[in-house]
């Protein structure tokens, strides 16, 4: 089983914006394959269980606050007995230009704290990351107003290309393996 974790902060007035980009991928393809997220308390997250390209694949949207994202994780791979090699995290990267994925087996967090939350709780930095660029952020705003600001209306068509290929990399991924979903991933 993978677990496949889009993250984000729960919340309307967090709805759209930059740090949310995991959370609209799992909506996305939610929307694309006919299923739907329900509230799972103990885990802290909605969650989605379904075979999706033939594999079993548990969809996570953590509920917890990006920063400490690893708690809803954790607890579903504990639950399902699910190994650090078989977790996938989607998330923001502010070093990436819109319109970039980068797709790794494993490695640092990159400041992203989410996943640096994840990494922590899981014991170690090997769990697979889909990053997808939301930068370069301007020099007068500050980081934490940046990724909780919303994406401007001029970037709205590379956002949704940008959302469509993260969902068809984690096709590729559960059809065809890791190294054929990172060839794609990460081409511009």
């Amino acid at each position: 089983m993978f677990l496949i974790a889009g993250l984000g902060n729960p919340g309307q007035e967090y709805q759209k914006t930059r740090h949310n980009i995991g959370f609209m991928v799992l909506d996305e393809l939610a929307s694309t394959e006919g299923f739907s997220f329900e509230e799972n308390r103990p885990f802290k997250a909605h969650i989605a269980k379904i075979n999706l390209h033939g594999q079993s694949v548990l969809l996570l949207k953590p509920q917890t606050y990006m920063n400490l994202s690893g708690q809803a994780v954790v607890a579903a791979a504990n639950f399902y007995k699910i190994p650090p090699q078989n977790i996938l995290v989607i998330c923001d990267d502010l070093s990436l230009e819109v319109g970039t994925l980068r797709l790794r087996q494993k490695g640092s967090s990159g400041g992203q704290k989410g996943l640096e939350n994840i990494i922590t709780l899981l014991g170690t930095d090997n769990c697979m990351r889909l990053r997808l660029g939301i930068g370069p952020k301007p020099d007068f705003i500050d980081a934490k107003n940046y990724v909780l600001g919303k994406f401007p209306s001029g970037q709205e068509e590379v956002l949704n290309s940008t959302i469509s290929k993260a969902c068809k990399t984690l096709e590729k991924f559960l059809k065809e393996g890791f190294i054929s979903a990172q060839q794609f991933a990460n081409t511009k």
